[in-house]
């Protein structure tokens, strides 16, 4: 029986021969400061060869579907079990992937209106039914004998045409009577019909009279009839009305209003609506899936939006005048063009407005006539052509209109990917963002279409699916008694990991890391397996403290059904609940890589090396300020704000603070911070083109010179990104290396070294510095290139060289270093100081963006921007800057962000990380529940005033910290 991992001698990235053992079927924390090897351990050292040695033993064609693993640079590893990962990267940026379809939810669901959904006609709103020919048969045998009916097959229903050829192959076949609309026929004295209107033909296929032993003979009449009619039949009756329909019969004995006469009966094969001839040919899973054509609704191809041309962006700043361009699409050009400028003169001579008036200052209809023309009606348009001036009168199709006949025309990509800057995406009109057709929405469970649980939360979603088996038939309940079951539970598992705000309907490309991750933990948890090995990465990135005991939860029900759990995490409650501790350091970078100490956290607590020990012992900590900051007196006032679940909200943040905007996951921060003031700041500060969120306004951005974002994107998503180019350090390095006097002598300009271009590049490799080798069934091998020995310039570039090191020896420095080796060069020396104060002085120089964590690109973007000379009237928004960060780096970033605050700047942070939430000098709390619950300010003020808040969940857990 094993019991352990043994790991020996790893040394991938900056591991230094670590030699571990790790207990099975535990919790285990693996923590230290970011750049210490953590990843490098978990990841591409245990999961990395887990994961291989479990692809290894599959034949070789399977492998060639699979992704493989490179082998670790590891001695040995005993103790290993199949290994699954779960990290931050999104699941999917596919708009037609959602929670519902992620989790597998959707394909229940599916499955249960298939099997115990019950279509309804769109017309009548009542349900229809499919009919087989025995329940035909019954039904005229209920009628009172002797009743004389005609069995009439419809085959011609509200369609132009002559039908000449039909009607002699319906003699042939030895039918005599026809019905034509309305009046009977012997068939060949059918009139010659108009081909320009529309006909209603029945073939009269049996004359009846009811009585004892008719079933036989009415069996096979009714299937002659359906096969005529594709499944439809009529039931006519020669005398009166249908028995219990006396009241529908109105004068001429027609149905009130719906065109079927009273003494009718309409039988259809199908699910088909005798009224409207509405059908569903078959209720099977695909009918209501919106990534299939027989569900997707047609107009928008299941993807339940359409890209549309949008006020906002067509007209982004309401301050300009038309005159000033204050249409952006028509002020392209500088001027802008003289045609414009002539229909807009012509319009605004038409009705009475000015076109030097700022289009916030014109009337609501005029600029409804501007924006979407003159609904067809004329208009004098008046244009100069040289010296001649001539007027036309023609309807003026509007701004968008006419932006959307310049998209349907051009065949130029680079116009249409123009026109396409002005347009955002925005429910479709046929299907109202439900994705799918009209018939899809036709069947429903318990009165509800399959669309409308699909809007709610995981936990509305939950209730009303725990409600459903009370509304259904018995029979209806027996077949969905185990599908309910299966959805029940994996809703349970959403809920369970703190995604009970999340609606079904989100797309999977909206989700953060850390919500994406924890789907996918909990259809691991749906799946039951056990004697796996789980790999996390921050699971608890994104969630409030609330919600992390519900996810230290799941992973210990995890643990229980006898898997070994290996999180990479910094959470102090992660790691006080882990059963073993790994701590790696001291440093980062070359300065980590070895296990500082390991054990349970009474071991951990006692180690002397241990950074980790020194916070969760309090020998070290973040201090609270001794004074909050009152700011610079005037306020960032947004009111009235609701876009997503914010209930329209108002509140306000002092400039000249640090603020904290906080509440539980799903309580409406990012959709105040990022799509609301952000957004809004944005359009008026930087002249971005962006949507704002749903507000009435903001007041004070008068008081801010401009607005940075600074989230957790990738820098680049090539492996020519890194550092270096992204702030602008590497232009300044070539600049630097072209001056030296070995460059000036041999002719060389800064292009000379870049690996962009061709010169000093070396062009085996084009300057990547590896080859990539396919390997079919294998992993793809990437080959240092032997040209240039991986360093990606030519010998005679890396001939150029200060203090012995070439331009290659300093892309390959830590930017620590780099500080030292340039501290004559002060605009290389402050971008690298700047860095390394975020805590990045770990990261080489040129490292690959591609391989930088969200955390560490945030913190290069942050850096970028520290290094430009401060104003003292910015304005900073972060989104969770602590992500990836140990105690220890989350200190020297809180130092970094306080002194841009001393400057002068305005810092907003979203934050779950209390020690953040206790320094800042204001928050805005935001809740009190996630999605349809949240939406609200819960609480305003200093952190001391917000823990005296009842009602604040941060105010509870923040009233502990500011007790300590």
């Amino acid at each position: 029986m094993l019991t352990k991992i043994s790991v020996r001698g790893a040394r991938e990235h900056n591991l230094k021969g670590v030699d571990i053992d790790l207990p099975r079927d535990a919790l285990i924390v693996v923590t230290g400061l970011s750049g210490s090897g953590k990843s490098s351990l978990a990841f591409d050292t245990i999961y990395a060869e887990g994961q291989r040695r479990y692809v290894e033993s599959l034949s070789a064609y399977a492998r060639q579907f699979l992704e493989m693993m490179q082998k670790p640079d590891v001695e040995h590893i005993d103790g290993l079990s199949p290994a699954i990962s779960i990290e931050q990267k999104t699941t999917s940026r596919n708009p037609r992937s959602t929670v519902a379809t992620v989790t597998e939810i959707y394909d229940y669901m599916r499955l249960l209106w298939a099997r115990v959904g019950v279509p309804y006609s769109p017309a009548t709103g009542k349900p229809i039914e499919a009919q087989t020919v025995s329940n035909m048969v019954d039904r005229v045998m209920e009628l009172p004998e002797g009743t004389r009916l005609y069995l009439l097959a419809p085959v011609v229903r509200g369609r132009k045409g002559e039908y000449r050829k039909e009607l002699a192959e319906w003699q042939k076949a030895g039918f005599t009577r026809v019905r034509i609309d309305g009046e009977l026929y012997p068939i060949e004295e059918a009139p010659t019909l108009d081909k320009k209107f529309k006909h209603d033909i029945e073939v009269v296929v049996d004359r009846l009279a009811v009585k004892n032993g008719l079933e036989t003979r009415l069996a096979d009449s009714f299937e002659t009839a359906l096969k005529l009619a594709e499944g439809l039949a009529y039931v006519d009756l020669a005398d009166g009305v249908v028995p219990g329909r006396e009241d529908e019969a109105g004068s001429g004995g027609a149905m009130k209003g719906a065109g079927i006469p009273a003494n009718r009966i309409v039988f259809s094969e199908k699910f088909a609506c005798p009224v409207s001839g509405f059908t569903i040919e078959e209720i099977e899973p695909r009918l209501f899936s919106f990534n299939s054509p027989q569900g997707a609704c047609p107009t928008c191809d299941g993807i339940g939006e359409k890209q549309l041309f949008d006020e906002q962006l067509v007209v982004p700043n309401e301050g300009l005048t038309l005159k000033q361009g204050a249409i952006a699409p028509w002020a392209k050009s500088n001027p802008p063009s003289p045609y414009y400028m002539q229909v807009l003169t012509s319009l605004a001579k038409a009705y009475d407005f000015d076109i030097t008036t700022p289009w916030k200052d014109l009337e609501p209809d005029q600029r409804l006539i501007i924006l979407h023309g003159t609904g067809g009606m004329p208009v004098a348009l008046t244009f100069k052509d040289g010296r001649k001036t001539y007027t036309v009168n023609k309807a003026f199709e509007g701004v968008i209109g006419n932006l959307n006949r310049r998209m349907m025309q051009t065949e130029s990509n680079w116009m249409q990917e123009e026109l396409s800057k002005f347009q955002t995406a925005q429910p479709c009109e046929t299907c109202g963002g439900k994705r799918l057709n009209e018939k899809s929405l036709a069947v429903k469970v318990a009165g509800t279409d399959i669309a409308a649980p699909t809007t709610m939360s995981v936990s509305d979603a939950k209730d009303w699916f725990l409600a459903l088996d009370d509304k259904l038939t018995d029979q209806q309940s027996q077949i969905a008694k185990a599908i309910l079951k299966e959805i029940n539970e994996r809703l349970g598992f959403l809920d369970n990991v703190g995604l009970d705000y999340l609606n079904l309907d989100r797309t999977s490309g909206t989700l953060s890391g850390g919500e994406s991750q924890r789907i996918r933990l909990a259809s691991q948890i749906g799946s039951g397996l056990s004697g796996v090995l789980y790999v996390l990465d921050e699971p608890s990135i994104g969630l409030h403290q609330r919600d992390n005991d519900r996810l230290l939860e799941t992973l210990k029900r995890l643990r229980d059904l006898g898997n070994t759990v290996i999180v990479v995490e910094h959470d102090e409650d992660a790691i006080r609940q882990a059963d073993y501790i790994v701590d790696l350091g001291p440093g980062a970078g070359v300065r980590g890589g070895e296990v500082v100490a390991q054990g349970t956290l009474k071991q951990i607590m006692k180690a002397k090396r241990s950074l980790t020990a020194d916070y969760l012992t309090g020998r070290r900590k973040i201090e609270v300020p001794q004074e909050r900051r009152k700011g610079n007196g005037h306020m960032l006032t947004v009111k009235g704000a609701s876009a997503n679940n914010l209930k329209d909200v108002t509140a306000s943040i002092p400039l000249g603070t640090f603020t904290c905007i906080t509440g539980v996951s799903g309580s409406g921060k990012s959709s105040f911070t990022i799509d609301t003031l952000y957004a809004s700041a944005a359009r008026v500060l930087n002249g971005a083109r962006v949507i704002a969120g749903k507000h009435e306004s903001i007041k004070g951005l008068e008081y801010c010179d401009k607005v940075i974002e600074i989230d957790q994107s990738p820098i680049g998503r090539t492996p020519r990104s890194n550092p270096a180019t992204y702030t602008g350090a590497f232009t300044n390095i070539r600049d630097w290396f072209a001056g030296l006097p070995e460059s000036q002598a041999r002719g060389y300009k800064p292009g000379r070294f870049s690996f962009n271009v061709k010169g000093g590049r070396c062009e085996q490799c084009k300057g990547d510095g590896l080859i990539k080798i396919e390997m079919h069934f294998l992993p793809d091998v990437y080959v240092t290139c032997e040209e240039c020995g991986g360093k990606r310039y030519n010998r005679e570039t890396l001939e150029v060289k200060f203090k012995g090191l070439s331009i290659a020896d300093v892309l390959d420095m830590t930017i620590e270093d780099a500080e030292g080796f340039f501290k004559a060069v002060p605009p290389i020396r402050d971008k690298m100081r700047m860095l390394n104060e975020v805590g990045l002085g770990y990261v080489k120089v040129g490292q690959q963006a591609t391989t930088l964590s969200g955390g560490e690109a945030q913190r290069v973007k942050l850096a970028k921007e520290l290094a430009k000379r401060s104003t003292g009237q910015t304005l900073y928004i972060l989104d969770e800057p602590t992500t990836g960060l140990h105690f220890e780096d989350v200190r020297k970033l809180l130092e970094v962000l306080h002194r841009l605050v001393e400057q002068g700047n305005s810092v907003v942070v979203i934050e779950h990380n209390l020690d953040v939430i206790k320094t800042a000098d204001w928050i805005v709390d935001l809740g009190p529940e996630g999605g349809v619950r949240g939406g609200e300010i819960v609480a305003e003020g200093t952190p001391e005033q917000v823990a005296k808040e009842p009602r604040s969940f941060t105010g509870g857990y923040l009233s502990g910290m500011l007790g300590k």
